[in-house]
């Protein structure tokens, strides 16, 4: 511990103000009592050397006087010398001299290992401190949760902790606390540069995010919007057809025109986006007035869109430097390019259904083997339309949805499903068993799970179903059989109709030639490649004749229908099978659904897994928007197939590839 640079004045007093308290009191503490020590020693020390006599030798060098009260004689009255006695005092203050000599020496030595001790139980008590400190600081920035304030307070208690560990503490504090951008905080997502959580944000948003959602501007709560000039540019372009897109682009110009008209011409103050009447919507609407592009790497040229936009956030960030200022983009590149500039960006959130879809709704629940002993007392059992019900107490009932496929762990054939939850009362019925003794236009499940969305599919209680699972699954083939057998065989359905989002894997093959249908027929090959295994496994009398004419009646009662001609139409009485609805978006979902008449059922297949449409995700499909959004409901119900029963190459495949 350095000493202080001035010494102590005569008549000086030590210092007894506490020291200011950081977040490192007990190592001040410390400090402090140490430094009072060392001062009380060097005060006593001057005291004494200045306020005693300093007594002299005739013709010898003047000799130390004595530092302790009680190595010294009392002082004689007479002041009158003894030219006589003068070598015996002087030989008597030699031996005093020596006395003290030896004695200063002992207490000093005291003092000092009294000292050495004190500093080295100081620099333990430091550097654990220290260590203590540097963990914690790592944990708090591990979880974002240190701000400017604590960051700073920890940062200066580091730096002057102690001399012994000045130098690491120093570079400790550098190496934890040193931020290269001034945006970029200990808050946000993990890999991305993100934004202080106490300010309010500015979301600067990309053109591919208004085209993605018209209505995305009033999604962001209390927070504000800034449009780049280049956006509205890039909206311009692509406001021409007929395409999802250019009718997003043209919704976005009339919103932000009649907001205009309503705000006013000032546009410097920003503009209420509360003005059309969307509440929730707390924060203003800001445009690029001037020019606010900043510089950006020579390596990305300005004269492309993304570019131009990434320079435009830039100089956002330095024109707002109260504000959060956030890039949202659905363009994972552009996403990539702002973070390696240092610029916070992240995707359009407000869309996505859920975060993680391991949490997406399976439609089915094991329940624990014990179930049958532990519900012994309160279980009851009833015949109903030839079915068995159950009614048991549970308390959770919470776990349980309506429409919910049930089986037990360790017991193949109890498989029930959800009827009624009424308190803590749940009623489940028995589903029918096509395994073994019931078929399906020819056709029998081959696990419990097939069994389940079969027993869904011929329900006429549920108008919509979603079957989700991987290929080989059989959701195509299930779906096509329960269609066929209640519209030929039960006349429940006037036909069936199958549709499907035209997006293609690889490189699109242009235009098709021929009618709607001939049109979508590359598309459903699918369907095809079903209605022969299900042709197959009908017992058609007449031989390849017989299945000629069966193929043809079939045909007759399947209609292809392309979705770009759904809108104002109105199924009765139909089968809808939307095949591959993992590529359609909620607002394409929505369209297609709600064409539903009286007496018709809509059944969605798809996985999750295999998206092909740009800018949707799992989170964000459209199918998984109507899982999440019909779970629950009396007259829906969803499962989902894990088990493939394609053949076994396709199943190790999906397993190794």
């Amino acid at each position: 511990m350095p000493l202080p640079s001035k010494p102590q004045k005569r008549g000086d007093t030590p210092s007894t103000q506490a020291p200011a308290k950081t977040s490192a009191d007990g190592e001040f503490e410390i400090r402090s009592k140490i430094r009072n020590i060392i001062e009380n020693i060097r005060k006593e020390s001057s005291k004494r050397t200045q306020s005693q006599p300093k007594p002299t030798l005739v013709g010898s060098a003047p000799v130390p006087a004595p530092e302790l009260a009680h190595d010294v004689a009392p002082a004689s009255k007479s002041t009158k010398k003894d030219e006589t006695k003068q070598p015996r005092e002087t030989a008597k203050l030699k031996v005093r001299g020596a006395k003290k000599a030896e004695v200063t020496a002992t207490v000093d030595n005291a003092e000092s290992n009294d000292t050495i001790s004190l500093r080295k139980t100081a620099v333990k008590s430091r550097r654990a401190k220290l260590t203590v400190d540097t963990k914690a600081v790592e944990i708090a920035k591990a979880a974002h949760e240190i701000d400017h304030t604590s960051v700073d307070t920890s940062k200066a208690a580091a730096t002057k902790a102690g001399s012994t560990n000045a130098g690491i503490s120093a570079t400790v504090a550098d190496t934890l606390f040193s931020a290269p951008n001034p945006q970029i905080l200990q808050t946000g997502r993990r890999g991305r540069a993100s934004t202080p959580e106490h300010l309010k944000k500015l979301f600067v948003l990309d053109t591919n995010v208004l085209m993605h959602d018209p209505l995305c501007i009033f999604h962001f709560a209390e927070h504000d919007v800034f449009l780049p000039m280049t956006v509205l540019e890039e909206l311009d372009n692509h406001k021409k057809g007929t395409s999802d897109v250019a009718r997003n682009a043209r919704t976005v110009s009339r919103s932000l025109d009649t907001m205009m008209e309503l705000n006013g011409a000032d546009l410097s103050e920003g503009v209420p986006l509360s003005l059309l009447g969307n509440k929730e919507a707390g924060g203003r609407l800001y445009f690029e007035t001037h020019n606010l592009a900043d510089e950006i790497p020579e390596d990305l040229p300005t004269f492309k869109g993304d570019n131009r936009i990434l320079a435009v956030v830039r100089g956002v960030i330095k024109a707002f430097p109260k504000r959060g200022v956030v890039l949202v983009s659905k363009d994972i590149n552009m996403r990539i390019k702002a973070t390696a500039l240092g610029i916070p960006a992240e995707d359009y959130l407000s869309d996505k259904v859920l975060d993680d879809t391991d949490l997406l709704y399976s439609g089915k629940l094991a329940m624990p083997a014990d179930f049958w002993q532990t519900h012994a007392k309160d279980l009851e059992s009833w015949q109903d339309n030839g079915a068995t019900h159950y009614r048991f107490t549970s308390k959770s009932p919470e776990k349980f949805v309506i429409n919910q496929c049930l089986s037990i762990e360790g017991d193949p054939d109890f498989m029930a499903i959800v009827t009624a939850i009424e308190g803590e009362n749940v009623t489940v019925r028995l589903l029918k068993d096509y395994r073994t003794r019931a078929k399906v236009w020819g056709i029998q499940a081959r696990n419990a799970e097939q069994n389940m969305a079969l027993n869904l599919l011929m329900d006429p209680d549920i108008d919509f179903v979603t079957i989700l699972g991987q290929a080989g699954t059989g959701k195509t083939l299930m779906t096509l059989a329960a269609g066929l057998t209640q519209t030929m065989d039960d006349r429940r359905f006037s036909e069936i109709i199958v549709t499907r989002a035209t997006v293609s894997v690889g490189e699109d093959i242009g235009f098709l030639p021929g009618t709607e249908e001939e049109k979508m027929a590359p598309w459903m090959g699918a369907l095809e490649d079903n209605l022969e295994v299900l042709q197959r496994t009908d017992d058609t009398m007449g031989g390849d004749w017989g299945r000629h004419v069966t193929m043809d009646l079939i045909k007759t009662r399947i209609r292809i229908k392309s979705m770009s001609f759904m809108r104002g139409r109105t199924f009765l009485k139909k089968f809808v099978i939307i095949d591959e609805a993992q590529n359609l978006s909620p607002k394409q979902m929505k369209t297609l659904i709600t064409r539903a008449g009286p007496g018709t059922k809509i059944v969605c297949l798809g996985n999750i897994a295999q998206i092909d449409t740009p800018y949707l995700t799992e989170g964000s499909s459209g199918l998984t928007y109507v899982v999440e959004r019909f779970q629950g409901w009396n007259h829906a119900a969803t499962i989902t197939l894990t088990r493939g029963e394609r053949s076994r190459l396709a199943d190790y495949a999906t397993e190794v590839l």
